[in-house]
């Protein structure tokens, strides 16, 4: 509809109100954007100013309440939680400033007045996890373990994040790891990762233990750098048949679980073929160093998928000691050790083999490999000595006597095994 204005009066008219009509807007849009700009400096004096100009914002009041309560220079208890009571009177289902004042009634010592509050906030936002996890915790401090491990469950199950910090705060106040695991910790993998995680970085290995063989009965699918701070924390402590049981669980639920070839052998991988590197039982190298490459190759295999290249650019006479491997071994116990390998062009009078040591006894150093040879085996027996638990597998090769005999070429490593002998055993 078009309104038709036949006099000057009623068109002057109509200017008037449109005009007081953009003037009370733009009052109220100033007030509002000088409210914003004053609370956004997040001082006193600041949130101060934006509940005088905007009194009905109920944000504004929780704002200051907030800054009374954790404004550690000079904190105001009593008058936070009358900012938070103004703001609660304006917008009455506010988690967050139900919670706030919980926590400033704790602080107060009014432990009715703070149990209400966390109470109202689970009732406007029951499906919270920040609002679980407050309530929980504030149960917890209270000696209220029955009420408090179901919401701190429900949190952790909406946050996987606070796993460990859950586990560790409810086994200060009861430390009964298997109650704890049962009516707090959901089972879920990354949870128990976590608290695997905190328990081996602790030195707490027997609780980590228990807390892995759950997770491990759940069969998950993981990441093998996921397990290897407790399976470091196991060795550590020198319990070593815990360590690598933790290892093949974990290598097997990582989808390794073929990748101790020969049956028998203690050797992880000794086909090359995961591309895992770098952890407790596994190869360690540094793939580019003192001028050569040390590559996972895919082309060139004697058996299965892969093999280790090893790469030397013949710029040094190198004192090589790379490409190592600690297994597990039971003491004084036989071993057959075999390695295949190819090389191509290896220029040197000083060669490459593998070195085989455990504790303090004398090393096997197996025969020198050099020039060209199609894959060839190299075995050799070994007798771990009384005390070994563990035994390291190296490629070495010593300086050269002769002048300027730097070494070049390629040497190819597949299929390393040691197998356990026993009397009448037949070797690999």
């Amino acid at each position: 509809m078009i309104l038709r204005l036949s006099t000057a009066a009623e068109r002057g008219a109509v200017a008037v109100i449109a005009a007081l009509c953009a003037a009370f807007l733009a009052f109220f849009g100033i007030r509002d954007a000088l409210a914003t700009h004053f609370a956004a400096q997040e001082t006193l004096s600041g949130f101060s100013r934006a509940v005088r100009l905007e009194p009905s914002d109920a944000e504004n009041w929780f704002s200051l309440g907030r800054y009374w309560q954790y404004n550690f220079e000079s904190p105001d208890l009593d008058r936070a939680v009358a900012a938070y009571h103004r703001s609660l009177s304006l917008d009455p289902i506010s988690a967050d400033t139900w919670l706030d004042l919980g926590a400033a009634y704790e602080a107060l010592g009014d432990l009715p007045r703070a149990r209400d509050a966390f109470a109202n906030a689970k009732r406007v936002y029951p499906l919270s996890a920040q609002v679980a996890w407050s309530y929980g915790n504030f149960l917890l401090r209270q000696g209220e373990l029955n009420a408090s491990f179901p919401e701190i469950r429900r949190a952790v199950a909406g946050d996987p994040r606070r796993g460990a910090e859950a586990f560790s705060r409810c086994m200060r106040v009861d430390p009964d790891i298997d109650k704890i695991l049962a009516q707090v910790i959901p089972p879920s993998r990354d949870v128990y990762l976590d608290i695997i995680q905190g328990l081996a970085d602790e030195g707490q290995t027997a609780d980590a233990l228990r807390v892995w063989d759950r997770l491990a009965a759940l069969h998950p699918q993981l990441q093998l750098r996921r397990v290897n701070s407790l399976v470091e924390a196991l060795r550590h402590r020198q319990l070593i048949p815990d360590a690598s049981r933790v290892w093949q669980q974990a290598a097997s639920f990582s989808g390794f679980a073929d990748s101790l070839q020969p049956a028998g052998s203690v050797v992880w991988d000794g086909g090359f073929e995961s591309g895992e590197t770098g952890f407790s039982y596994s190869w360690t190298f540094s793939p580019n160093a003192h001028g050569v490459q040390i590559r996972q190759d895919c082309q060139e295999k004697h058996s299965g998928s892969c093999s280790l290249r090893i790469s030397f650019g013949g710029q040094s006479d190198l004192n090589f000691l790379d490409v190592c491997h600690i297994v597990p071994v039971q003491p004084a116990a036989a071993y057959s050790f075999s390695a295949w390998v190819h090389t191509r062009d290896l220029s040197t009078d000083q060669g490459v083999h593998f070195v085989l040591s455990g504790s303090q006894a004398a090393p096997l150093v197996t025969s020198d490999v050099r020039g060209s040879i199609d894959w060839q085996q190299i075995r050799a027996d070994w007798t771990a000595p009384p005390g070994a638990q563990e035994a390291q597998i190296c490629l070495a090769r010593l300086p050269s006597d002769q002048p300027d005999n730097k070494i070049r070429g390629t040497l190819w490593v597949d299929d390393v095994a040691l197998v356990p002998l026993t009397p009448g055993t037949p070797k690999p």
